[in-house]
Formats: C-alpha cells, sequence, structure tokens
C-alpha cells in the first residue's frame, strides 16, 4: 500500500487506461490515490468510443457534462442521435455501442400510407412516434447500419423491438422471414413468430379458416418455417424478436436486417413497431 501511495497520479492512471470500466470503479475503493487516478479524465476518455466527440455533438437535446466519467454515465442511460432518429447507449461495463434505430429511421414497406400504417406517439416508447399496422397484407421492414458506428471486432445480436395490440389478427398464421446481411456476403435467414399462440377464440376461428392454406404456404418459407423464433419480453415492456446476428469487423461494411411477411396473401394488423436494435452479445 505505501507503495502504491508512492506512485505518482498520472501513472496510476496510466496503469487504470488498461484495465476496464468496471475495474476502474472497483480500484477507486482501495485508497484516496486509487480513487483520484480512477475519476480521472484521462481514464474515462480511454473508455469512450473513439467518436465521442460526434455523439455529444449529435444528440438531442444538447448533453452536458462536467468529466469525462460523468460523459460516460450519462451515454451509458442512454442518448437520442441523429435528429432523435437513433438511440444510443454504452454497455457499462464494457463501453461497446448499442444502437436504437427508430420505426421512422427504418424503411416499411407502405408506411407513408395512412389506410395500411399510422404513425402515433407512445408515453412508454423513447422515441417521438412509432409505426402501427392498420390493415394489410404485404409486412416488410428494414434496417441499415454501417459497422463504422459500432464497436469493432464485437458480436452483434439485432433485434426488432416491438408490441402487439389487443386487436391484432393475422400475425402467427405464417412464420415471417428474419435476415441479417454484412456487406456482399450471403444473406443469413431465419423464421420467426410475431405472436405467441394463445389459444383465443379468435385464433381458433383464424385456424379453422385459414389452417390448410397455411400448412401449404409454410413451405414456401425459408427454412420451411420450422418452429420459429418467438418474440421475448424485455425489462422496459416492450417485446423483441432476434433477427439474427453478425461480427463487426475491422472494415467499413454495411449491415442490412430485415422482417417480411409476404407469401401468406392474408390481412394483418395490430402490429406496433419500435424500432430495431443492434447490441453485444453475449
Amino acid at each position: 500500500m505505501e507503495l502504491i501511495k508512492a506512485l505518482p497520479e498520472d501513472c496510476l492512471s496510466s496503469i487504470l487506461c488498461f484495465t476496464s470500466p468496471h475495474d476502474a470503479c472497483r480500484s477507486s475503493k482501495v485508497s484516496p490515490e486509487f480513487q483520484s487516478a480512477a475519476d480521472s479524465d484521462v481514464v474515462w476518455e480511454k473508455f469512450l468510443p473513439s467518436d465521442y466527440h460526434r455523439i455529444v455533438a449529435d444528440c438531442v437535446p444538447g448533453l452536458e457534462f462536467s468529466s469525462k466519467k460523468e460523459l460516460y454515465r450519462k451515454l451509458c442511460d442512454s442518448v437520442l442521435v441523429d435528429g432523435g432518429r437513433k438511440r444510443l447507449k454504452l454497455e457499462k461495463l464494457s463501453g461497446k455501442k448499442c444502437y436504437e434505430l427508430s420505426a421512422r429511421d427504418l424503411s416499411i414497406t407502405w408506411s407513408s400510407e395512412s389506410m395500411y400504417w399510422t404513425w402515433t406517439p407512445l408515453p412508454e416508447s423513447r422515441f417521438s412516434e412509432v409505426a402501427v399496422l392498420r390493415t394489410m397484407a404485404w409486412l416488410e421492414i428494414q434496417g441499415k447500419i454501417n459497422t463504422q458506428m459500432l464497436t469493432p471486432n464485437t458480436k452483434y445480436g439485432a433485434y426488432l423491438v416491438m408490441k402487439i395490440s389487443d386487436r391484432a389478427f393475422g400475425l402467427d398464421l405464417m412464420p415471417s422471414e428474419v435476415s441479417v446481411q454484412v456487406g456482399n456476403k450471403e444473406e443469413c435467414l431465419n423464421t420467426a413468430y410475431l405472436r405467441r399462440r394463445k389459444n383465443s377464440h379468435v385464433e381458433f376461428m383464424e385456424t379453422l379458416m385459414y389452417g390448410h392454406r397455411t400448412e401449404a404456404l409454410k413451405s414456401m418459407v425459408a427454412g420451411g418455417g420450422g418452429e420459429g423464433k418467438l418474440p421475448a419480453e424485455r425489462e422496459d415492456g416492450w417485446l423483441e424478436i432476434e433477427i439474427g446476428e453478425f461480427f463487426s469487423g475491422e472494415k467499413t461494411e454495411e449491415v442490412k436486417m430485415g422482417l417480411k411477411e409476404v407469401k401468406g396473401h392474408h390481412l394483418k394488423a395490430g402490429f406496433i413497431v419500435h424500432g430495431i436494435e443492434i447490441r453485444p452479445k453475449h
């Protein structure tokens, strides 16, 4: 301990720069000397994304902070960027970047037609509005992000964040196709169901009316339908479906993520799109 006290603060800070945000916070409890070094801007600037200056300038509303550690904490709480069309959040333990593309930042077929989709604010949404499917047979959603915006050399998962309204129908008759493609690499395809079946009267009638036709059409879907991915509940009250995963390397590449159900030709309604979240996968 006496040896530690003899080390200058800048030396301790240099050592802590090679640790993690979690380790830096733990080391601050070792001694007053370590706490001073662990709270320094030198240390926390190393944990911030290399493009944090651009992120701060792009925040909506503007971001105020008195230290790099405070900035790190605010980015861990999430901030809106790109005019409010995206949400950025840092993982607390690793500092890796997570993004959520809002519904407005996605390409949703026919979403500009009020007959098929409506745009409305929801108090539980982090964005100014969400997209609500009124009645339509063709469902196609796609999002794009550049790997340059993400943390390099990281395995990411892409998740469609959504809800199902009380009056929804036609969402689980056919599995949807979900896909992820990085650059010019081969597209990774899978299937997913937008809603877990609850054996309600409405679902029973849907099965009665479309059952045989649905089973025949499943063979046309990538993977033949199969079990398919199912929505999972999130801590924030929304649901999510995993679209797929990819690796963000050193190269700058465009990642395309999508969900579509265009082969059933049956009407669907009550699907609420919040966005697509891209986060590190552990």
